[in-house]
């Protein structure tokens, strides 16, 4: 059996970044995202956000990709979301495009506190704010 620890903190967000995820939810869907992982073997160490994007903190298996696991989170939960949770009143579609990044040992703790205080984080900035931020820190650019 290979040992493997490859952290991954996901983000992406709602289609046209709705604010759709209010607190009730936000609340059931982060807990199916937690339940599902459990049954798809993923290692979901902390998920969380605000009501128009999450955050995931994941170590891969070794048999597990960036791009599946984010699929298989992000298309599961709009499905259950859509279909089963009995959420009427709204429609779930996320964004095609997320952020993973990976993160060393060393900053787990800080991934992790920031990731579980999202509502106060988006009292002070936007999810726009934070996007942009993102894309400078991380040196992303968009090629095509």
């Amino acid at each position: 059996m290979p040992y493997i620890k490859v952290w991954i903190h996901y983000v992406w967000s709602v289609k046209n970044r709705q604010p759709i995820l209010i607190d009730k939810f936000r609340d059931k869907l982060f807990q199916h995202i937690r339940e599902n992982a459990i049954k798809k073997n993923i290692y979901l160490d902390r998920v969380n956000g605000y009501t128009d994007h999450v955050h995931c903190l994941i170590s891969l298996g070794s048999d597990q990709t960036i791009e599946k696991v984010a699929q298989l989170i992000k298309g599961e939960s709009s499905f259950w979301f859509n279909n089963k949770s009995g959420f009427k009143s709204h429609r779930l579609e996320w964004q095609d495009e997320y952020f993973a990044v990976s993160v060393s040992e060393s900053m787990l703790d800080t991934v992790r506190t920031y990731i579980d205080k999202q509502a106060e984080h988006h009292k002070r900035k936007s999810f726009e704010e934070e996007y942009n931020t993102f894309i400078d820190k991380y040196d992303f650019r968009q090629f095509g």
